[in-house]
């Protein structure tokens, strides 16, 4: 009997870690897919809907826009780099000056949601 109620505990345990790995590759994907429109709205302009750093506004910048489909570049840059960047602007993190800073329009977890996008477009297959 006990070794019955064992089994069934660690079975308990495996199914809550499945259902929350679930969970967490199911936040992370709603997370980018908000993260993409979040782009979309506010990051093309400059950046470019693919993320190259081709957008509308790039050829007027004395400073190109970063090609976020960069791997080599963007996997060099930690998520908190990434969050900095976008919140405060490209100066607090020794980057262009014409980066705005989001964190007075984006709520941090938009902003979360724009690093896990940026994380999509660097590591897709090309």
């Amino acid at each position: 009997m006990r070794l019955a109620r064992n089994h069934a505990s660690i079975l308990a345990q495996a199914s809550l870690m499945v259902a929350t790995l679930c969970w967490s590759i199911l936040a992370t994907a709603s997370d980018a897919d908000n993260g993409r429109i979040l782009y979309r709205n506010n990051c093309s302009q400059c950046h470019g809907l693919k993320g190259t750093g081709n957008g509308i506004n790039a050829p007027h910048l004395e400073v190109a826009p970063r090609n976020h489909t960069d791997h080599d570049e963007m996997i060099a840059r930690t998520d908190e780099e990434l969050f900095k960047a976008i919140s405060e602007g490209g100066q607090s993190v020794n980057k262009s000056v014409l980066m705005p800073n989001w964190g007075k329009t984006l709520s941090p977890e938009e902003i979360e949601d724009l690093v896990a996008y940026l994380r999509v477009l660097c590591c897709q297959e090309q």
